[in-house]
This record gives C-alpha cells, structure tokens and sequence, in this order.
C-alpha cells in the first residue's frame, strides 16, 4: 500500500510512519516544514516540504504520489493558539482538507482518507452523556474545536456527495516522546528535566490542575489510525481514546514520582484557558468492536517515556565536561 502522511514531521506523524512501515507499507510525507527529524525511522523517509494551503501544490502531489491512503494530520493543534488566532487556525485546519477532497475528485482517485478531527468537536459534555459517543452533540466551546467541526463535516460531506472514501477520526489526547512542551504533559517533563540539569529554579507552572482527560500514549493512537484505514467504515466517524479520564494533578503526581529532585508548584494565570472542559473521556466500543483495537501502553508508562525523552532532549543542551 502507498501511503501519503501530511504533517509527517510533527508530534504524531513519525509515530504512524513507523507503524505503517512496520506493516510493509510504502510511505510517503508532506510538511510545512522539517519538524521534529525522521531519523529514528527503521527505513529512510524523505519528507516533502510543502504549503498543502495551495491547490496546485496539493494536486501535483496526489497526481505524483497516487496514494492509496492518505492520513490527514497536518495542521494547528494547539486550543491556545486557536484563541489568539481564531481565522488562522479555521484556514490552517480547513483548507488543506478541502483541496485534498478537490484533487480526490479530479485526478479520479480511489483512495481512502482519513481526516483527523478531535474531542474539542464535543465541547462542554454533560456529565450525563459521558462517555462521549460519536452520536452525541457536537457542541464546541473553542475556535479549534469549531475547525474540527468544519473538517469532520466536510469530510461527511464529501463521502455523501462525492462518495469519497473517508474516515473521520475523534482523537482524544494522546502524549508521548516528541510532543511539543506547549502541551501539559510535556511542558511539566520538560521543566522537571530542565530542573533535574540545574538549569532552572525547582518551581513548575500549573494551570487547571482539576481539568480531567481521556490520554492516549500515542502509538497506540497511530496503531487505531491503521486499524482504521483496514478495517473502518467508510463515512464513519470513531472515537480514540482510553475510555478513561485523568487528572491534570494526577499527572503531575506521576511524573513527580519519577524523580528525586524536590520541587515546587505554582499557578500560572497564563496557563489558564478562557474556557475549559472539567471532565471528557471517549466511548471507544465502536473503534474496538470493528477493529479489535486496544490500547497497550499504561497511562503511567507513557508518562516515563516522555520524560525520558525529555532528559535526553535536555542533556543534548548541556555543555561538554572535559
């Protein structure tokens, strides 16, 4: 199977590559830029560097590549970022999408697309309707949730007019090595590495600490996305998540634990969000019963990976001894 991977150099990406390549796929990446490197991957992947916001751009890329599926992951994930540019993130989100739709249709492809839209798509769930089933009202409470909304309803769209074969995702969130430090788990990873090196007074910033989510080590996400795209529905939209929430103080806990070095918390006013979701975890039977997906990562395993990344990203800073 040729599959083309867009955002191939972010956070997730080089975790699918490595799954799709594991499972004799022939793989292919797109990226605004390099990102986070591709060496770790066990064959050579050269990714494209390319704007997918031009149309032109997008269809001689499918025209060249001729996919047989394409994992959508490109775009702006971050809810902070959405509020502080709300068009850009929209734009960022949704027209990549579109023009990979348009170029499906003309080029006359026969290849499955899997869009990744997110739990924001949901909002502010009552507690009455959790867990969150792929039926329940989507009902967003931030500007990049409103951009998941557009991607995945596009994508409905698309597979209703069209009869374009789509499968859209609702990912909750996942955490592991490489993940930007603007996210919770690796920014507390990050500063407990930064203060273990000596390279920062022993105080962590918090946000929300009560906030509770539903956290996926990411490979086992990136396996749900392969899964998906043998096994899944067409049109179908699917929750992946644990089916479990945790704390935010909770996995602050965790990550403490692994560490001997005492510290300090402390709240930070800029880390607070305009609006904030107290507790959201995913109905995940769909996704296992048509797949027979698992999650085999422990959330407290995925937490010792990303520190470990961290303390290795953290020692690479460090000046030589002699």
């Amino acid at each position: 199977m040729r599959a083309l991977i867009t955002g191939i150099t972010g956070f997730a990406g080089g975790h699918l590559a490595q799954i799709l390549l594991d499972r004799g796929h022939e793989v292919f990446g797109v990226a605004r830029d390099l990102g986070y490197s591709l060496n770790h991957l066990s064959q050579k992947v050269d990714p494209i560097i390319q704007d997918l916001q031009d149309a032109r751009i997008v269809e001689e890329l499918l025209t060249t590549i001729r996919p047989d599926a394409i994992y959508h992951l490109a775009g702006q994930a971050f809810v902070p970022t959405a509020w502080a540019d709300p068009w850009d993130t929209f734009e960022n989100n949704v027209r990549p999408q579109l023009y990979i739709l348009q170029a499906i249709i003309k080029l006359n492809l026969k290849t499955r697309l899997l869009v990744v839209a997110s739990n924001e798509v949901y909002g502010l769930v009552p507690p009455d309707e959790l867990p969150v089933k792929e039926d329940t009202l989507m009902r967003p409470d931030n500007p990049y949730g409103v951009s998941k909304v557009a991607q995945d309803t596009l994508a409905l769209q698309y597979h209703l007019s069209h009869d374009i074969d789509v499968l859209r995702v609702r990912a909750f969130n996942h955490i592991g090595p490489r993940q930007s430090p603007v996210f919770v788990s690796a920014s507390f990873a990050k500063q407990i590495a930064e203060i273990e090196a000596g390279l920062r007074a022993p105080v962590i910033q918090v946000g929300n600490l009560e906030a509770r989510r539903d956290f996926t080590d990411v490979v086992d996400v990136m396996r749900a996305y392969a899964l998906l795209v043998e096994k899944g529905q067409s049109g179908e939209a699917y929750n992946v998540g644990t089916g479990r929430a945790y704390s935010i103080q909770y996995l602050l806990d965790v990550l403490l634990s692994y560490t001997t070095t005492p510290i300090d918390i402390r709240p930070d006013p800029d880390r607070m969000r305009p609006s904030d979701v107290p507790v959201i975890y995913a109905d995940n039977s769909k996704l296992k019963r048509q797949t027979g997906w698992e999650p085999t990562i422990p959330f407290e395993e995925s937490l010792r990976r990303v520190l470990e990344y961290w303390r290795t990203e953290v020692n690479k800073q460090q000046p030589a001894v002699n």
